[in-house]
């Protein structure tokens, strides 16, 4: 290998190094997180930009900071790189993938609590769906970047942008005798090292391709260790189709020479985000440019984007007479194979007590629901089965019939569906580990056993809909749609790039909405509202109802104004009347009606019940000595969990995220002369943030936890580690269990139960002694 070869791959896995070389010659570095930031850009600005991307290796200092539970090893590893930086260098992150903004709030939150040393960060929050909405708001997001860069060096004003634009122009023609590891290392080398030194580089390098052509396909390539393995089989790869490789190359032809080409949503288009079928037709056309007739799709541990389109492109290469070898891929096990035991007996004291009057008939309710729906799509009403974080009150409005993802994904499992529709998405090719929980409404689209399909079966939808939250959603809706010939509309998902956010959101969305979000994210979302409106219209015989419309809104905030009360009501009571064994269900099942006269009411009748429990002196436990707070997703296998400490240890879970993000997260109210439709995109622009954000995410849980005395908190394993952190920072015990709340038959639960009882009997005894000197002594009695 010559010595250029060898630069060339040590810039490629090894981008920090370059880094420390750049800044001791003087150099202002910049490091960047994101395969489509605007390099021309950062070099205008008098900076060195030099690419950070996950490398192998352990991650203790992101561990410690961050556990397990909202960053994947990607994402602990670039968090690892972060914080062991000592440079203060300035950090420029991108929304490339749904993992990077998490990091980019990761780090805001570590930044604010003095856990990391100060350092210049910016989120650029590029955006990449094909639409006018979107290229108006990245015209936006590229301004508030130029402003960022003149202010890194005071007097530094951005030079001849254009000059900069135009080297990237002709650096494919640099590279074009490149193949293999060498390729792929100078592709990611020019966004590390300074230009002339990486062209002096790529043209010491003389052209060499032995072996047998291939072209590559599939997960992020952040180094050469997958090339240098096909290299060493007598495979060469010849181009690819992954987003550190070609598509970088296809960047560098296309470079806009002005800011508003920056602005683009189809600049860099990561790859999740196209559909399957025009990357399908760009490969097989590459292939028969490049005379290789074998392809290679890597699939890398965590990548759910690349396991949902894998096995489709595939068979759409292999129907093409193209051969294909997937490497990297798990062997997906039969349900039937994984598990010999029969499933754990559960005893009769493990189910969970029904107490509440205004909640007994919402099984009857549902049932008749889905049945009426059904009857509506049958007789040809356009069903929408949209996820759960997208605006259903426009398919109210429009008198769509909808379904939403997770509820279907909630009969599914509990009618014990779940491993079949598994086994049907195998069947077809598609991973089913891979957001599981959201497939299970397109694993129902090849459901033919109406004897077995729960509820007679989710009817073939017409519109499929969801906010890009995650790499997985893109692939899974787009395969749905296809698979249904259903109409598919996926809403941008904008970020709160401020650095100095507020973090007592809670007492101002409500009523200040316009004030506590960026306006242009509102603005965003309502443009995407009127693009949803109307597609619809144009598609089906539904119209958009403006007057309906306002009624619906009014309804959800009267619904999720009685939450509000019920949730202050068992805050300050003192035994609580209901325990979250009550207040989940009585507040989910509504929560999927949003926006009707029946949902609002049953809001209203429970907590018309629940004051009344309270006023009669009745509690969930009358023994209450200890009070918990339940921190994740719900145990909905096994809601008799919840009650399992109530007899043994006088300890009753109060709080859950169910009641209190209902209270807290859905209500937007208008003043005169505010439009429906911006508070409807208001409510929609933060959903989530109050759960996974850390600055938010932290600052109320605490306050829940204040306000609700609690003695002690437990977390699932996926809990949120800056919640834990900010519990426990307060001062109230923390118990993480290593248990997830969908699939519990490996899960030892007499050692989970002991688990609880110690923390029952320690931790959360002595602080609630502490808080509350004269309480009761609880003693150590076994809790069965």
């Amino acid at each position: 290998m010559t010595d250029a070869a060898a630069r060339l791959i040590a810039a490629c896995d090894d981008p920090g190094a370059v880094a420390d070389r750049l800044r001791s010659e003087g150099a202002r570095v910049i490091r960047v997180l994101g395969q489509d930031a605007p390099y021309a850009l950062l070099r205008a600005a008098g900076l060195s930009p030099v690419r950070m991307v996950p490398r192998p290796g352990p991650t203790p200092d992101a561990n410690m900071l961050a556990g397990n539970g909202t960053l994947s090893h990607r994402g602990r590893s670039l968090l690892q790189q972060i914080v062991a930086d000592c440079s203060g260098d300035p950090l420029l992150f991108t929304h490339a993938n749904s993992e990077l903004p998490q990091l980019f709030a990761t780090v805001r939150e570590l930044l604010r609590t003095g856990d990391m040393p100060p350092r210049p960060v910016h989120m650029l929050d590029l955006l990449h769906m094909p639409r006018p909405s979107s290229r108006k708001y990245n015209t936006g997001r590229i301004a508030a970047l130029v402003e960022w860069l003149n202010g890194l060096e005071p007097g530094q004003m951005l030079v001849d942008f254009a000059a900069a634009a135009a080297e990237e122009r002709t650096r494919p023609t640099a590279i074009a005798h490149l193949a293999g590891p060498l390729r792929v290392a100078a592709i990611a080398a020019a966004h590390a090292l300074p230009p002339a030194e990486w062209r002096a580089l790529v043209a010491d390098i003389a052209a060499g391709r032995e072996g047998t052509p291939v072209f590559a396909i599939g997960s992020a390539q952040y180094s050469t260790a997958r090339q240098r393995e096909l290299d060493a089989r007598g495979l060469v790869t010849v181009g690819d189709d992954q987003d550190w490789g070609d598509p970088q190359v296809d960047g560098w032809i296309d470079c806009p020479t002005t800011l508003d080409g920056l602005a683009d949503p189809a600049r860099l288009t990561p790859r999740m985000l196209v559909p399957a079928p025009t990357r399908l037709e760009h490969i097989a056309a590459r292939m028969r440019a490049l005379g290789t007739t074998r392809a290679v799709i890597v699939e890398s541990d965590g990548d759910e984007a690349t396991a949902w389109d894998a096995g489709w492109l595939a068979r759409g290469l292999q129907d093409r007479g193209i051969t294909v070898e997937r490497v990297g891929a798990a062997t997906p096990v039969p349900a039937r194979e994984k598990s010999s035991a029969p499933p754990r007996p559960r005893s009769d004291g493990r189910r969970s007590r029904k107490s509440l009057a205004s909640i007994a008939g919402f099984g009857a309710f549902q049932r008749e629901w889905f049945q009426g729906l059904r009857a509506r799509v049958d007789a040809g009403a356009p069903l929408a089965v949209v996820n759960a974080n997208s605006p259903q009150e426009i398919l109210r409005a429009m008198d769509v019939p909808f379904v939403v993802n997770q509820w279907w994904a909630s009969i599914a499992a509990a009618k014990q569906q779940s491993p079949r529709y598994f086994q049907l998405l195998r069947d077809r090719g598609y991973p089913s580990d891979a957001e599981a929980y959201s497939s299970q409404g397109l694993a129902a689209a090849f459901d033919t056993d109406a004897d077995q399909a729960p509820w007679g079966g989710l009817p073939r939808p017409a519109y499929v809909q969801a906010v890009l939250g995650t790499d997985a959603t893109p692939r899974i809706f787009e395969h749905w749609a296809r698979e249904t010939d259903a109409d598919m509309f996926l809403f941008e998902r904008s970020i709160e790039t401020r650095l100095d956010i507020p973090l007592d959101w809670w007492d101002s969305l409500q009523d200040h909405w316009d004030e506590v979000i960026e306006p242009h994210r509102i603005d965003l979302m309502v443009e995407e509202l009127h693009a949803l409106i109307t597609r619809i219209e144009a598609t089906s015989d539904r119209r958009f109802n403006g007057a309906k419309f306002a009624e619906i809104m009014d309804l959800v905030n009267e619904q999720e104004d009685y939450y509000r009360k019920t949730r202050d009501l068992i805050a300050g009571a003192h035994p609580v009347p209901v325990s979250v064994a009550d207040t989940m269900p009585a507040t989910m099942v509504p929560q999927w009606h949003r926006g009707t006269t029946w949902a609002r009411d049953a809001a209203r009748d429970f907590y018309e019940e629940v004051r009344a429990r309270h006023e009669a002196g009745e509690a969930a436990c009358a023994s209450e000595r200890l009070r918990l707070m339940w921190v994740g997703r719900g145990m909905w296998s096994d809601m008799g969990f919840y009650q399992r400490w109530e007899e043994s240890h006088g300890a009753v879970f109060v709080w859950s995220m169910y009641l209190a993000l209902a209270a807290d997260g859905y209500i937007r109210r208008t003043a005169p002369g505010q439009n429906p439709m911006h508070a409807l995109a208001a409510r929609f622009v933060t959903m989530g943030d109050e759960l996974r954000m850390p600055s938010w995410a932290g600052a109320w849980h605490v306050r829940e936890a204040e306000s609700h005395a609690v003695d002690g908190a437990v977390a699932l394993s996926d809990a949120d580690p800056f919640v834990l952190r900010a519990l426990r920072r307060a001062g109230v015990p923390v118990l993480s269990l290593d248990l997830d709340n969908y699939n519990r038959e490996s899960s030892d639960e007499d050692a989970v139960d002991r688990q609880i009882a110690a923390f029952l009997e320690g931790p959360v005894t002595a602080y609630s002694a502490r808080r509350r000197p004269g309480a009761a002594s609880l003693g150590a009695a076994p809790h069965r």
